[in-house]
């Protein structure tokens, strides 16, 4: 565990672990209990490195988290796993909102049950206008999406394929409406290819999509769960070099293929930050009642060099990034 005690000599530096609560109310760290509940699953690349953020902070505070997420993408599971968590009266909830609609009663609940809450990964409009008022991660998956676009409208990549492994996620949507905005005013666009997250089924709907139209130049995976089986799929047929393949999110699989020369970039979104920041905010509001005043910007960043890949590869085979 290389990293972690680099961030607890950082940590310590600046006073952020309480060792005993000082005042009438406040807890000592091991006596606190917090609750990370998303809609991402921590065997899925991406989650994963959240949930390292996640235990590394709970190691780090002695608090007792749990990391709780449905076993696949299901947000009606995912309020019903918010519900029971506020159930259990934890001294803060850490939830993302990929779907607005579906988690809206369950995110308000918490807030008026008393529990401080704090918004991951979605998007902070969401949360906001649900009264969660920390947000950890991306500036924007629109923005996101927009940028992406705007650059590969410079490079001439007009006719771009969106594979969506999560439909309902309104992030993803996001993701792709921006990047076909961003490419638009240069006479671009983008199809969506709704995939499951089953590397076969991502593979074979993508091989028959393009098979289809041979007109698109580029394909655009909305997170590296879709990306990893791209990769082999692109080497198998041949693709490299006749098609562009880009993603939002990095792995060590995106990271490796971007080093070989395959991959064009990734949008590194630094998902450690949001399992591992809002768990020590949430140790500290209830140790010494300190709350963060502004959101924490994650990404994105591009990784679009060999050299800029390799430079981070070790930590992402760590499952830092």
């Amino acid at each position: 565990m290389r990293y972690l005690p680099r961030i607890a000599l950082a940590a310590a530096a600046v006073g952020l672990v309480a060792t005993v609560a000082s005042a009438e109310g406040l807890k000592d760290p091991k006596d606190v209990k917090i609750a990370v509940v998303v809609h991402g699953s921590a065997s899925d690349p991406y989650w994963s490195v959240v949930k390292r953020g996640v235990d590394d902070a709970a190691a780090l505070t002695g608090a007792q988290v749990q990391y709780i997420s449905p076993q696949v993408f299901d947000e009606v599971e995912h309020a019903r796993l918010i519900d029971a968590a506020v159930a259990t009266k934890p001294d803060g909830i850490i939830v993302s909102i990929a779907d607005p609609d579906a988690l809206r009663g369950s995110v308000t609940g918490a807030i008026a049950a008393g529990i401080p809450t704090m918004n991951i990964d979605s998007n902070e409009v969401p949360g906001e206008e649900m009264g969660v008022t920390f947000y950890v991660g991306t500036v924007s998956e629109y923005d996101s999406g927009k940028r992406a676009g705007e650059r590969l409208a410079k490079d001439g990549i007009l006719k771009v394929v969106c594979i969506n492994h999560e439909v309902g996620n309104t992030s993803l949507d996001d993701r792709c409406r921006g990047l076909n905005d961003g490419l638009a005013p240069s006479g671009g666009g983008t199809e969506v290819v709704a995939v499951t997250p089953d590397p076969g089924d991502i593979q074979r709907r993508t091989e028959a999509y393009l098979s289809a139209h041979p007109e698109v130049q580029g394909v655009f995976a909305m997170g590296a769960g879709a990306a990893n089986p791209l990769i082999p799929l692109f080497k198998e047929k041949e693709l490299f070099g006749k098609i562009k393949l880009y993603t939002f999110d990095i792995s060590p699989e995106v990271l490796d293929s971007i080093v070989a020369g395959e991959m064009e970039f990734g949008m590194d979104a630094q998902q450690y930050l949001m399992g591992f920041v809002p768990v020590i905010n949430m140790v500290e509001y209830a140790t010494h009642g300190f709350w963060p005043q502004s959101d924490v910007y994650t990404g994105p960043l591009f990784v679009d060099t060999p050299a800029a890949a390799e430079a981070i590869l070790v930590l992402a085979k760590e499952g830092i990034r």
